[in-house]
């Protein structure tokens, strides 16, 4: 027998892990590029890309741009008739275009509609392996004395939106401001926040753009306030809202249209997860016809150390002169991943992702120490 010495270059998929977290893609009526992918960010033109006139979809990819800040960037495409949506969408997905988030910027006047777009999430991640949700919008109030509409009425009008969908990949804005749906999109694509953030954070900011002085009115002339946002927000609106003598303009939870007590009835745990999971498909991918992973204690272990890693990634915090940085998930521990033998070819994963807790609601108690000084 003569010697022989082979050398294999072994890949054992310790790469970075591609990222689509914080781009968008927007859909809306304009009068440039019609029906073409456009890729955005802070140093495009949007007068040569989008028209030099206002248009619908101009006017929330600036204020998403305003509000997203630095390494902002975005896909978008912009038509003719908004409420052809999904032909645009189904252009997008065949051009490759891999996005975290569809902003629909034309409003929504039926539940019908949303319910089309959940439909449409569901389908892209049932053909492309490709986790989105969509952001849509409702009509704006109008204002006119003889023929608007009171606050009432407005939120009524909402209310038939919303009640009864069930659509846990749609969040929907109340158009408060004409450009309120690019605000909401562009505080969860802020790249001083994580996708595990709720765009209630206030440390993020007050909103760009806007101010108390341009809150709207209804035919009666009231001012939008704070009741009409909890209304609103109790529909499953995201909608802006104010704090009494704080200056600025903020943000409302990101609710999506889940069902009640559902676990993704706010959007942070709806794209954690899906950051997660986007991770984890392609580890499994990796791990097809692998013999490494089998049965043996030895081959689970080694399937879940690396099932682990988007988790682990995940879940680095770090803390700056007593200042924590919370990652995206708590640390995975020790039997949050667990593999079930259904047949010899056939195997079942779970796994737990853990985020961390966020102040929604606090209350503050202050007492009086009235005891007597001590000598």
């Amino acid at each position: 027998m003569l010697g022989k010495v082979t050398v294999n270059a072994l890949n054992l998929q310790q790469g970075e892990f591609p990222t689509v977290e914080k781009f968008f893609l927007f859909i809306g009526v304009g009068p440039t590029n019609r029906d073409t992918v456009l890729f955005l960010n802070t140093d495009s033109n949007l007068d040569t890309e989008l028209g030099s006139a206002a248009s619908e979809i101009k006017t929330q990819i600036s204020a998403a741009r305003s509000n997203a800040g630095q390494n902002w960037a975005c896909a978008a495409i912009p038509v003719a008739d908004g409420t052809a949506w999904a032909a645009a969408v189904d252009l997008a997905m065949a051009q490759d275009v891999r996005v975290e988030a569809i902003v629909v910027c034309t409003p929504v006047t039926a539940a019908a509609q949303l319910t089309a777009m959940n439909t449409k999430a569901e389908d892209i991640n049932t053909t492309y392996g490709r986790r989105v949700f969509f952001i849509a919008q409702s009509i704006a109030i109008d204002p006119t004395p003889s023929t608007g509409k009171t606050w009432a009425q407005f939120i009524t009008e909402r209310t038939a939106l919303t009640s009864g969908l069930s659509a846990y990949r749609v969040s929907v804005v109340a158009q408060i401001y004409a450009n309120s749906i690019g605000i909401y999109a562009g505080r969860l694509c802020n790249y001083g926040t994580t996708v595990a953030d709720t765009p209630m954070r206030v440390e993020t900011g007050p909103l760009v753009g806007v101010d108390q002085t341009g809150l709207p009115a209804d035919k009666d002339g009231v001012k939008y306030n704070n009741a009409h946002a909890k209304a609103l927000n109790d529909q499953r609106f995201a909608v802006p809202q104010l704090y009494a003598d704080y200056p600025g303009v903020f943000w409302s939870d990101g609710q999506t249209l889940d069902a009640p007590a559902g676990d993704y009835q706010v959007i942070e745990n709806l794209r954690v997860v899906d950051k997660a999971a986007r991770a984890v498909r392609l580890v499994l991918i990796g791990l097809l016809g692998n013999r490494r992973f089998n049965s043996e204690p030895i081959g689970e272990a080694w399937a879940i150390n690396k099932l682990m890693r988007p988790l682990r990634e995940m879940s680095r915090s770090y803390a700056f002169q007593g200042i924590p940085f919370p990652a995206e998930l708590k640390p995975p521990q020790d039997g949050d991943v667990a593999i079930n033998w259904i047949t010899r070819t056939q195997v079942e994963i779970f796994m737990k992702a853990r985020p961390f807790e966020i102040p929604k609601d606090i209350t503050a108690n202050i007492v009086l120490d009235l005891s007597a000084p001590v000598a």
